[in-house]
Order: structure tokens, then sequence, then C-alpha cells
């Protein structure tokens, strides 16, 4: 019987939807919107600030009225080619459930502009949160559809390319009727209604009632998503897979990959925990994500030349007949294979999962730390296993090849060809990412 409510635990851990919610352009985004519109002689700015989680537990408890000054001074307007000065007369604050049981952030103010004495030719610039990632949009006038429904609905085929209009210039001109400022939401409009079922990861630090069977399940459940993020794009698969089959990689070898990408990504998160926490103000935890990405791709480039050369070496000893110098090349024991094997673990793991660093934000809020820090280290594991997998299937991969009778010069450039295949990932890894850090 408990072992049936065990099982039952750990399917209700794994796919029944928690009560909570995730951002759906991610938990780093800071989002801005902007309408700008005449109403009678007047001209309105309705300015819509959406937070997701991480930004949200940042901020802390929101002071209204300086996030009101703070918006307003950092939205540029100018009339026929002259500054303006916008006042904040009213706004509405939510904060909708996020991901793990924390919050998001819903701000709308209407900001005041100039009375108008005729046609005449405005600037509008957003200068918020210019650092920060997320969706910016920009509308002029009071009829003029917005593509995320004033950030209530961000187009699902946009998600990946956020909008990104910080400026906009237009003609306007006084309309009949009288002065009436724009109105502000309420209710469910307020609470901004799209966000995405969070069943994954990071809703289970956030389960109500923490029996040792739920634990259990939990830890169970992360184990499970650390293995399925694994398997997602990145974190070094195929480099993982060249290193292995090109350095005689063994079983062995595999395994202490996994367990070098379990250490890191744990630190990983740890790392960006504290960033969050104590130096968010000199720091802002998502431009590390670049410079993470960066240093990846430098190490796999490092990783791929060492391979490639020690290849080299190899076979100019193995031609020129020193066969005394074949042990410094045959396996992953000597110093350098195990400084590449270290790298490629580190590569592997550098780049901290959002959904984990969440748990932890979230482990920290409702007074679970211990609970999220064994369910990070779970999903760090689920993590390495998948990738030891890849690594052991690697090895057996290669073990075939060598006892079949395939070309006999095919299989001497398989391990030059490995060394190519991780430069390469290495390069194009590194080209990607040097536009996000300058």
């Amino acid at each position: 019987m408990k072992r049936l409510i065990l099982l039952a635990a750990l399917a209700a851990a794994l796919i029944a939807p928690a009560a909570a919610a995730a951002h759906p352009l991610g938990n780093f985004t800071i989002n801005r919107f902007s309408r700008v519109e005449v109403s009678g002689s007047r001209l309105y700015v309705f300015y819509v600030l959406d937070m997701a989680e991480i930004p949200t537990y940042q901020a802390g408890t929101i002071d209204v009225h300086a996030y009101e000054t703070r918006i307003a001074a950092g939205a540029k307007l100018t009339v026929a080619g002259r500054p303006v000065a916008l006042t904040p007369i009213k706004a509405a604050l939510a904060h909708p459930p996020g991901a793990g049981g924390l919050r998001t952030t819903r701000l709308e103010i209407v900001l005041r502009g100039p009375l108008l004495q005729g046609a005449t030719r405005i600037a509008y610039r957003d200068t918020n949160y210019s650092d920060r990632i997320g969706w910016k949009e920009i509308v002029i006038g009071a009829g003029t559809p917005s593509r995320s429904d004033e950030l209530r609905a961000y187009p699902k085929d946009m998600l990946s390319s956020p909008l990104d209009i910080t400026s906009a210039t237009a003609d306007v001109a006084p309309t009949s009727g009288p002065d009436v400022p724009p109105g502000l939401s309420h209710g469910k409009s307020l609470e901004a209604p799209d966000r995405i079922a969070d069943a994954g990861f990071a809703s289970l630090v956030g389960r109500s009632h923490l029996s040792a069977l739920v634990i259990l399940a939990s830890l169970a459940a992360a184990l499970f998503w650390g293995m399925a993020h694994a398997l997602s794009p990145g974190h070094g698969k195929t480099i993982v897979t060249a290193y292995l089959v090109g350095q005689r990689g063994t079983p062995r070898h595999a395994a202490l990959l996994g367990l070098i990408v379990t250490v890191t990504h744990t630190i990983g998160v740890f790392a960006l925990g504290l960033v969050t926490l104590a130096l968010s103000q000199f720091i802002v935890p998502d431009q590390l994500y670049p410079w993470l990405n960066l240093v990846s791709g430098l190490l796999v480039v490092g990783i791929g030349a060492a391979v490639l050369r020690a290849r080299w070496l190899h076979r100019r000893a193995h031609t020129h007949g020193h066969h005394h110098h074949h042990h410094h090349h045959h396996d992953l024991e000597g110093e350098t294979g195990m400084r590449s094997l270290f790298a490629v673990g580190v590569s592997g793991g550098l780049l901290p999962c959002p959904s984990a660093l969440v748990v932890l934000l979230a482990a920290i809020s409702l007074h679970r730390v211990a609970f999220g820090l064994v369910l990070i280290l779970a999903f760090s594991t689920g993590l390495a296993l998948s990738i030891t997998g890849i690594g052991l299937v690697a090895v057996l991969a290669r073990s075939v090849f060598r006892r079949r009778s395939f070309d006999g010069r095919l299989i001497r450039l398989l391990p030059a060809a490995s060394a190519l295949v991780i430069l390469a990932a290495g390069l194009a890894m590194t080209v990607r990412a040097v536009p996000k850090v300058t």
C-alpha cells in the first residue's frame, strides 16, 4: 500500500499542474509598454511595466509613488522639438502569481503631458530599464492596437525574439471633446492572465504539504526534470560525444564528466543566487548569461585546440617511429587529458538553468532553504545523468566501430575529426556570444 501511495505522489509531482504560473517571456524579463494619446487638448502617456519573477523578487516591496517618479523621469517626450516633463497622476499595481510561488508585477501608470495648441510633431523615447531584456513596445493614438494587448498577451511566435521598440515620432493634434485621462485596469485585467502553467521543476518547491513521501516524490521529479533539461539544446552534448570518441574515453571518464557537470551547475546556481540577492545593484543577473556563454565558448575552443594539437603530436611521433612518446597521448590519464576532461565538464554545467534559480529564490522566500538546495542538487544530478548517458553511448559506439572492419584510414582520422568538431562548436558558441556582451 505504501508503495502505491509513493507512486501516486511521484506521478502527481511529475504531471499534476501547479496553481502557480510562469512569465511567458522568461523569469528575468522586465517588459514595457507606452501608449501616447491625445484627449481634448491634453497629451497623455499610458505606461505599463510588467516584471517577471526574478526582478520582482529583487525589487522587494514596491513603492508605487517612487516607481511613478522613476518611470516619469525615464519617459522622454519632446513637443515641437522642445523637451517637456511628464507628471504621474494615477497608478494601479498587481502581483500576479509566478513560478515556484514567486510573484510577478504589473504596474500601470498614467502620465500627464502638456496642452497642445494645435497640430504639432512629437517624439517619445522610453529609457526605463534600458539595460534589461524584455518586450518593448510603443504605440501612438488611443485606437492603435497593441501587439501584446498592453502586455497582457504576448504573441507566441515572438516569445524568442521580443519586440524592441523604444522610440516613436508622430504628428498629433487636439481632439474634440473633453480632456479625459486614460483609464486603469482592474480585477482580472490588471492581474495579467497571460501566464503559462508552471507544472515543471519550479513548481516543486511551492507545494503546500511536505510529508516524507512528497519530498521523495519531489526529489524524483527534480531528477526527471534535470534529465529532460539536459536533452534540450545546449549543455555540450555534441562536445562531450566528440571528446570521448576522439580521446578514447572510458565509462569512468563519462561518469567523471557527469560529476563535474553536477558540481559546476550546482555551484553556478548558488553563485547566481548570491548575485541576485547581494549584488543586484552592481550586477544584473541576466547580463551574466552572455558572459557565461562566452566563457563556455572560449573553454570549448581551448579544448578543441588542445585535443587537435595532441592528435597532431601523436601522429608525428607515430610517423617518426618515436613509440616511447605514444603513452603521452594514448589515454585520458595524462595531465593534459584530465585538464581537458575537467574543462568539458565545466562547459557543460556552467550555464545555470533559470528555473533552478527560481527554485532557490522561492525556497528562500518560503523559508524552505534546505528543501530548495536538495531539489537543485537533484536537478543537477539529473542533468549530469543525461550527459553521462550520452557519454556512455559515445564510448560504446566507439568500441563497436573499433571492432568492425571499417577502412583503417577512416578510423585513424576519427580522433582528429572529433577535435575539429569540438573546435568548430566552440567557435560557433563564441561568435554567438560576442555580440551580446558588447
